[in-house]
């Protein structure tokens, strides 16, 4: 990217969900929001970020980019402040061998056989749930709904089994909660009568309303899930873990897919067919994230969230010193490969 002062970009952002792997994209979020000539249109997050692309906009509301930085680092501060004390806690050898995962097996899966013997329902009848008093603290919902910054939040019906995408105006401190509710962990949030769960099984992130619904060309995707990993996993652990990330990376891919089937398709002139012919994807991601045991996406220890955002201000700079200059002209992730079979996105 060079050093030359650039005119201003509309962006939107897309941003996957994965636990505590959140803080990664606070990080990049923390970087792009430094670049004077990106600005932000639209938000489509879901679980994590959810809660990312809500700080975004009530920050920006309250004083622009600075502000959603600000936004942002409060409320990962306070995340880490309400972790403290947390029963998940890295043991004194874990720390002494620098993991950021907790290496007790043991209290994983009794934690996993006592999952599938009992309920939310039955462990947690009153609904306790941190996050929601995290969030009455760091989100503005006012401030949100009146954002000119579109955020985009899915969650998952229960019932029907499909994704329902909550706008700007209807998004309440339930419909965070709902978006990152893992039905292992948190009772199904009711909205509107109906219940819901965690959105990354519908949409991890959901891109289609940042099309419609945005005046935006570019899209940055910020991606946590790891799509591949070099062999195959043995342990119990292992295995459940590469279960979830490939199960939260398919409604990605498949959107994706059919994203690239319509751009070839599509009307290049005006309307719905020229948006979706014309417009530009970017990814963010990083290899760090796939060295990380599953069980790190419930650490939220101050000095783990810190690492990941470091690590994402690192992949968000590389990304913008080697794909900044696409932005606004062309995009750096090539969508019409995932019609290829052997694609590795496929």
């Amino acid at each position: 990217m060079n050093g030359m002062a650039r005119a201003e970009v509309g962006v939107d952002l897309a941003l996957q969900g994965g636990g505590s792997h959140g803080a990664f994209t606070w990080g990049v979020l923390d970087r792009l929001l430094e670049e004077p000539w990106l600005r932000v249109e639209a938000v489509s997050g879901t679980s994590a970020g959810a809660m990312n692309a809500a700080l975004v906009a009530c920050g920006w509301a309250k004083d622009g980019a600075d502000g959603a930085r600000q936004a942002l680092d409060r409320f990962w501060r306070r995340v880490a402040r309400t972790a403290v004390f947390s029963p998940l806690q890295r043991s004194p050898l874990d720390r002494l061998m620098g993991r950021w995962w907790t290496g007790q097996p043991l209290m994983h899966m009794t934690m996993d056989l006592v999952s599938r013997v009992f309920s939310p329902y039955d462990l947690n009848p009153f609904k306790f749930n941190p996050l929601r008093g995290i969030l009455a603290e760091t989100v503005d919902f006012v401030r949100l709904a009146a954002s000119p910054v579109k955020v985009f939040v899915t969650a998952t019906n229960v019932r029907t089994g499909r994704g329902r995408v909550f706008r700007s105006a209807e998004i309440t401190p339930d419909v965070l909660l709902a978006s990152a509710c893992l039905p292992t962990m948190f009772q199904a949030v009711e909205i509107d009568g109906e219940p819901y769960w965690d959105g990354g099984f519908t949409g991890n992130p959901t891109i289609t309303p940042l099309v419609r619904e945005s005046d935006a060309v570019d899209i940055i995707l910020v991606q946590i899930n790891p799509l591949e990993r070099a062999e195959t996993p043995r342990s119990a652990a292992d295995i459940l873990n590469r279960m979830n990330e490939v199960s939260f990376n398919s409604p990605l891919l498949k959107e994706l897919r059919m994203i690239a089937l319509l751009r070839q398709v599509a009307d290049p002139g005006t309307g719905e067919g020229g948006r979706w012919a014309s417009m530009r994807m970017h990814r963010v991601m990083t290899d760090e994230l796939s060295h990380l045991g599953a069980s790190s996406k419930l650490n939220a220890e101050l000095t783990f969230l810190l690492h990941l955002r470091d690590e994402g201000r690192r992949a968000a700079d590389a990304f913008l010193q080697a794909r900044g200059d696409d932005i606004g002209q062309r995009s750096s992730l090539d969508l019409d490969s995932l019609l290829d079979p052997t694609c590795p996105l496929c």
